[in-house]
């Protein structure tokens, strides 16, 4: 698996959209079609210019998780940017100083970033000597195009040392 520790020092906050969903762990989920549809090329361009903290450009991030092991359990979905400060009008979640296991996942979408996930639950998290904090998870895609052989994501995971 390749992947690299991160911290961010700083806390800041998630600005953009959310919806509670159902975690879904194979397939698209339909779910979060209200949140994409939210995210017009007008709001996405004023949310970049906010995107001042690390990771960069639009993010999809997963908290307040009632059980991130069962599918069907519900959690907070948010479509948004990293940045300093919340922003009225917005969806934000305030996302404290973390250190973070990120990882790569390349290959067709969206079954490569399923099972990177699945790696990372089902055997990276019981020999890696991190455990989760349980702080929100972040998925970065770095690419844009949904049907490219190679289409390229990072994993953010909030984990700290045993």
């Amino acid at each position: 698996m390749d992947w690299r520790l991160e911290t961010l020092d700083r806390r800041f906050w998630i600005v953009g959209f959310s919806k509670r969903i159902s975690l879904q762990f194979e397939g698209e989920n339909h779910q979060l079609d209200e949140l994409v549809g939210k995210m017009t090329p007008a709001v996405a361009a004023h949310l970049k210019s906010i995107n001042d903290r690390s990771p960069e450009g639009i993010l999809n991030v997963s908290a307040n998780f009632e059980d991130r092991t069962r599918e069907g359990s519900m959690l907070d979905q948010f479509l948004g940017v990293a940045s300093s400060r919340p922003q009225e009008g917005f969806a934000c979640l305030e996302v404290p100083s973390l250190q973070w296991a990120v990882f790569t996942a390349i290959g067709p979408y969206p079954e490569a970033l399923q099972q990177t996930w699945a790696d990372i639950y089902g055997k990276w998290l019981a020999e890696c000597g991190f455990s989760l904090t349980g702080g929100p998870e972040i998925l970065r895609n770095l690419s844009t195009d949904c049907s490219a052989a190679d289409f390229h994501s990072e994993i953010w995971i909030p984990v700290h040392a045993r």
